[in-house]
């Protein structure tokens, strides 16, 4: 699993014209899939997320993770992540999971992710045309895979 983490002020998903998830201040998390990824991945990435200090204290010093901040977690599919672009300059997408793999990864990485912030987190819409608006605070964006732990 590979996701991309933006520290916002804002953020939403909007499908067919009406917002279906909306966060103010937290994160916003683009995941994408493979078909080696399993519950350890979404175990270590959940984990990972909600634990990431990545939130100003009072000294200005971002030592504080998600849940101390209050914030809340918007969590987007985006199989684009797992591009390869190696040859020519169309991407190719094969290395990420088909949807029969990655529906399930990611319902189970939805349910992880509010267990591990003890609350209710706003997703997107798989497999839908999403338009996607946020406000990156800081600017703050981190990637991380869990196939090499970084």
């Amino acid at each position: 699993m590979r996701v991309v983490i933006q520290r916002v002020l804002e953020a939403s998903v909007t499908v067919d014209g009406s917002i279906i998830g909306q966060i103010q201040k937290g994160l916003m998390v683009l995941v994408g899939i493979v078909n080696e990824d399993g519950n350890s991945d979404i175990s270590w990435l959940s984990n990972k997320i909600v634990n990431m200090r990545i939130f100003e204290d009072e000294q200005g010093i971002m030592n504080k993770n998600v849940q101390e901040i209050g914030g809340d977690i918007l969590l987007v599919s985006q199989f684009t992540l797992h591009a390869s672009t190696k040859k020519g300059n169309r991407p190719s997408y094969i290395a990420a999971a088909k949807p029969d793999i990655s529906i399930p990864l990611y319902e189970a990485m939805i349910k992880q992710l509010e267990t591990d912030l003890g609350n209710a987190i706003q997703t997107g819409k798989f497999g839908a045309d999403m338009k996607v608006a946020l406000i990156n605070d800081g600017p703050v964006t981190i990637t991380i895979d869990s196939k090499n732990k970084e």
